[in-house]
């Protein structure tokens, strides 16, 4: 599979069953139809939503039209992946888009009207048998009750919706569109134009002077923009500040998890619990610096290769083999299923003309999970493929143990389940490397992913809470003052043994999360909850894997944090981010063993 085939040339023991959702085309056009008549169905429920047998019976037909939808859309959008030039898979996924809006605009009447009555209203109808499956449903909207406004108010937030964008349009324009940046000389003393997606590759240089060149040049153009960047992320922290207090929430971090019920100690634990754990950070420089033999370790360097690029050829079947061992502590019942998604056509596995790139795991209530990947044959593609089977059996679990409205689990629980099998894997190939090159290059491998998942996207979080705060009491988001913040939080971050240079205070101006408010931080207790798991699955065995099977079947029917604390780990609390802590301490340790 070396060179790029069309589509129609792909073996079908490469390909993903999408007829296990729909056999052919005239099955999903009849499904279509049938949903476009229940949502017409649905309309006929607009004002009759007072009592228990009429709200049933319309979140039952809601279940019907959204499973439908759901299935349409993923078939029509899995199909347009597998060659996106195809027009008729253009169309069709053109189509199930248009569907979803129209379906969703049919049924938005529901909320609000149910929030319209009165709590003691909604209270009696959470203890209606009848309404029994949808307690949770219910509960969650009494919660919301107290930030959804009048009718006119909702509608006028509404019309508000598009404006809101602005911010975060206008950095993605500015960012991907309109900033040029200059030419560097490559390896070969050639210029280039730098780019995005050069930037990265120009850090992982073994030549110094093109790394610190790429890197003066990227934030020499962002300083450029200053004004008008400090001025986009402002207007976005004024947007979300308006929304808060539109909604009578206390603060705008508050407002921000709210939605997946996470306490705000958990955010602030996150960033306590690491501040403590930096002086290993500043361990893991001292050790970068020793390893790239440099008297001054620079921010130019923290991308730089450590080891020799050790070349791990790994063909499809063989990452297939070494997954499924790897996650022999999981147990047999868990490897049955992993085993299944790999023989009975779940995944979509090599690239091809117009396939959609990178990689994802997707599917529809009802039938398995699907995969999408362009394998390569290496480590990271193995990675990828673990990550993915993650995802996967996830929803598999989730689907086979819930109700349709129960199974769709929350982003903040979703990268647990594919980073636990990614420590896994981990942990099964440090521990048969017998290469001392093998070993160091799997060892700065796992540690870079501590430095940039959880360090990093901590640092993060913590600038957008002292810059929202900031603004919330009144201050002025001038560039100097982002500059200065961003600045400061490098220096603690990265310790005394760096050299923290200047130029990287103007980074808060490229990273496009900043737009997403107050996302980043799930980075970082993900790892950190899957790192959790995966120590207590190899220290305890049974008991932990049972634990951890309960977290994958509980799919959505409890808040995330709950499901967690269930399964044992305690996001509310230090010990997960400890652990994890712990992890990325021995993995210090066996890199300065082999430094020795």
């Amino acid at each position: 599979m070396s060179q790029v085939t069309k589509r129609s040339e792909v073996p079908n023991e490469y390909r993903w069953k999408l007829e296990d959702l729909y056999p052919n085309q005239a099955a999903w056009d009849a499904e279509f139809k049938k949903v476009k008549q229940l949502a017409g169905e649905i309309a006929g429920y607009q004002g009759k939503l007072k009592d228990a047998a009429s709200i049933a019976r319309c979140f039952a037909l809601d279940d019907d039209v959204s499973l439908l939808t759901e299935r349409l859309y993923v078939f029509a959008n899995m199909r347009h992946h597998e060659d996106t030039a195809e027009p008729s898979y253009q169309a069709l996924s053109e189509k199930s888009k248009k569907l979803s809006v129209e379906v969703g605009e049919a049924t938005s009447f529901i909320t609000p009207e149910i929030l319209s009555l009165s709590e003691e209203q909604l209270t009696g109808l959470i203890a209606e048998p009848d309404l029994a499956k949808y307690k949770r449903t219910l509960e969650e909207m009494l919660r919301q009750k107290p930030h959804v406004l009048s009718k006119n108010e909702e509608s006028l937030l509404a019309q508000v919706g598009n404006v809101s964008q602005a911010p975060s349009t206008i950095f993605g324009m500015l960012n991907n569109a309109d900033l040029k940046f200059p030419k560097v000389k490559n390896e070969k003393g050639e210029e280039v134009e730098l780019t995005h997606g050069r930037y990265i590759q120009f850090l992982e240089s073994k030549d110094r002077n093109v790394r610190r060149e790429a890197f003066k040049a990227m934030y020499d153009t962002y300083a450029k923009w200053k004004n008008t960047l400090a001025s986009t992320l402002s207007a976005n922290v004024t947007k979300n500040l308006f929304y808060s207090k539109a909604r009578k929430y206390p603060s705008t971090l508050e407002m921000s998890l709210f939605g997946d019920n996470i306490p705000q100690s958990v955010y602030d634990n996150l960033i306590s619990t690491i501040h403590e754990f930096l002086p290993l950070m500043h361990r893991y420089m001292d050790l970068r610096k020793k390893l790239l033999k440099l008297d001054e370790l620079h921010m130019y360097d923290l991308f730089a290769p450590l080891v020799e690029e050790f070349d791990m050829e790994i063909a499809y079947e063989q990452a297939k083999e070494k997954v499924y061992d790897s996650l022999t502590p999981l147990g047999e019942d868990y490897r049955k299923v992993l085993k299944e998604g790999f023989d009975s056509g779940w995944i979509d596995i090599y690239e091809n003309e117009g396939k959609r790139s990178g990689a994802y795991s997707w599917g529809a209530f009802g039938t398995h999970p699907y995969v999408l990947l362009n394998h390569n044959d290496n480590l990271n593609s193995m990675f990828t493929l673990t990550h993915e089977m993650g995802h996967a059996l996830h929803s598999y679990y989730s689907d086979h143990n819930n109700e349709y409205r129960d199974a769709q689990y929350t982003i903040f629980l979703a990268e647990v389940a594919s980073t636990l099998n990614e420590a896994l894997l981990m942990d099964y190939l440090l521990k048969r490397s017998t290469d001392p090159k093998e070993k160091m290059y799997l060892l700065t491998y796992y540690a870079d992913q501590f430095r940039t998942t959880v360090f990093r996207q901590t640092m993060f979080a913590e600038f957008e809470k002292i810059i929202h705060e900031k603004a919330e009491q009144g201050e002025a988001l001038t560039p100097q003052e982002l500059s200065e913040i961003y600045y400061g939080l490098n220096v603690k971050y990265y310790g005394d043994g760096m050299v923290v240079d200047k130029d990287i205070e103007m980074e808060w101006a490229r990273i496009p999360h900043f737009y997403n408010s107050f996302y980043v931080y799930k980075y970082a207790t993900g790892f950190s909850a899957a790192t959790s798991f995966s120590k207590q699955i190899l220290d305890e065995g049974e008991p932990a894997v049972e634990r951890y099977l309960g977290f994958l079947k509980s799919g959505g029917k409890d808040y995330s944090i709950n499901i967690l604390k269930k399964a044992g780990v305690d996001m509310s609390t230090p010990e997960p981010i400890r652990q994890a802590m712990s992890v990325f301490k021995g993995l210090i340790e066996q890199m300065e063993q082999l430094t020795k």
